[in-house]
């Protein structure tokens, strides 16, 4: 047993860790009584990476990666549900699903979560329906109420946690006001929240105004005021996705995430995985622009949304002494334990 300080997800707490029957560390929350060695580092949950794209990467990577949470933004939903349903221990082989025997290790697949919106919900002719990276059958295309009520009820039966909305009016036709907020209220009525690709003068702004309660990218097509700056940050949170952009643009989304992060908004660390050469992992760049936008430290941990580590099938990560550098963290091992 190890007396260990561990981030709960908002703050560093008192815990000690110990193996148990299945061979694994586990950790609980209590003062560690006097005498007990300290653990050399500390302890944070698995991470999270809110806007990934599973069908664009080799997903098994995740099973080696420091994320114990992933969010899938636009995929076919069939098969997005199959990668959700391999990553929560159950193997799918020979058609019929059944339980991963034994205790899982760090770099098992049944420490990491897949949540997914399932297909895009876009306009005939909207973003990405012409996209050459989009998979097949991973985009709805919505005329009216009774299409987005068929698709948005698709989605809610494949196990869907969110609702993907695209509105890029630099590549292509947008939702009327009233279909947008139309969709978002379907999806309230399944209890789902919507996730907007916002693009093109205003989209930020309009989608939010309608209802969308998060936007998949941080806004990177114009310097929103700070009156739009502080209407964002009492009705929306931000994924970052900073890395993905060229300079010029990146440098503008951060100035938004920097004042969008001060104003109390909510920002959320995502990468858009897949877009791109990215890895299935932690993504040194998008971690280094948000420390530029002004994310470090516990901050930054929260960005990165960390499991819960008293929660016994969470993925534990050991960050060095005194660190909160994500970067540094790799998983607890029982030779950890050691003493």
């Amino acid at each position: 047993m190890r007396g260990v300080r561990f981030f709960d997800g908002e703050r560093w707490r008192e815990g000690v860790v110990a193996l148990v029957k299945d061979g694994r560390p586990h950790l609980r929350e209590e003062t560690p009584a006097p005498g007990t060695p300290p653990l050399s580092g500390r302890i944070v949950g698995g991470f999270t990476d809110h806007h990934v794209h599973l069908q664009l990467v080799d997903h098994t990577l995740l099973a080696s990666s420091r994320l114990a949470r992933v969010v899938d933004l636009g995929g076919e939903p069939s098969a997005v549900a199959r990668i959700a349903v391999h990553n929560s221990g159950v193997s799918t082989g020979g058609g019929a699903s059944e339980a991963v025997p034994g205790a899982p290790g760090p770099d098992s697949p049944a420490l990491r979560t897949v949540d997914f919106a399932g297909a895009f919900l876009t306009p005939p002719g909207g973003y990405p329906s012409d996209r050459a990276w989009a998979p097949s059958g991973s985009v709805r295309e919505i005329a009216d109420p009774a299409a987005a009520s068929t698709a948005v009820a698709e989605m809610a039966a494949a196990g869907a946690s969110c609702i993907k909305v695209a509105s890029n009016s630099a590549a292509g036709p947008l939702f009327s006001d009233a279909l947008f907020r139309a969709i978002v209220d379907l999806a309230a009525a399944h209890g789902l929240p919507v996730v907007a690709h916002a693009e093109g003068p205003g989209e930020a702004q309009r989608v939010v105004r309608h209802g969308a309660a998060q936007l998949a990218h941080a806004p990177f097509t114009e310097r929103l005021d700070d009156e739009e700056i502080a209407e964002q940050a009492a009705h929306a949170s931000w994924i970052s996705t900073l890395a993905i952009h060229d300079p010029a643009t990146q440098a503008l989304a951060i100035d938004n995430v920097a004042r969008f992060h001060a104003a109390g908004g909510t920002v959320r660390y995502g990468t858009d995985m897949g877009n791109g050469r990215t890895p299935v992992d932690l993504n040194p760049a998008e971690v280094a622009a948000l420390r530029t936008a002004g994310l470090d430290g516990d901050a930054l941990l929260r960005a990165l949304a960390p499991t819960d580590p008293l929660d016994p099938h969470s993925l534990l990560l050991l960050l060095p002494p005194g660190s909160a550098d994500p970067l540094a963290a790799r998983p607890l091992t029982p030779a950890d334990l050691k003493v």
